[in-house]
């Protein structure tokens, strides 16, 4: 049984910002579990009894050896893929980069990663990736 596939799976991810207010991205590997190619706000899995900000930091310490902390809840989305014929529930975090460098760790997962101005993104962005944005920008960005 695969979690987002045989059931309903709970993912985390995150939008990390540094200290110039840039917004760390991944693009996605051809062997990412769904929409290879696209840049995202990184995250992944969580693990049955894991806290989801405790699974943030783990993502990326284990996929890019960087420290974050989650600064707040950017909030929980719906995640639907029937092309791929997945179903997430994702929760998405506002966070900070505290150290630690942005390597790629896990190369079939993750082709390229780097530092954006958030008007300056690159294209295309995940789904989920998209959602969070638009949702920073109308919501938490005047606030």
């Amino acid at each position: 049984m695969k979690a987002g596939r045989d059931y309903v799976g709970v993912g985390v991810g995150a939008m990390v910002f540094d200290n110039r207010g840039r917004i760390f991205l991944a693009r996605r590997g051809p062997g990412a579990r769904n929409e290879a190619g696209t840049w995202e706000f990184p995250g992944g899995e969580v693990k049955f009894g894991e806290l989801m900000a405790d699974a943030i930091r783990r993502e990326f310490a284990e996929e890019y050896g960087m420290f974050i902390e989650p600064v707040r809840l950017l909030g929980v989305f719906d995640h639907l893929l029937p092309e791929e014929g997945q179903h997430w529930v994702s929760v998405a975090f506002v966070s900070r980069y505290d150290g630690g460098g942005s390597e790629i760790r896990e190369p079939s997962k993750c082709s390229e990663i780097g530092w954006f101005d958030l008007n300056e993104l690159p294209q295309p962005l995940s789904q989920i990736s998209g959602a969070n944005l638009e949702f920073y920008r109308t919501q938490l960005s005047a606030g």
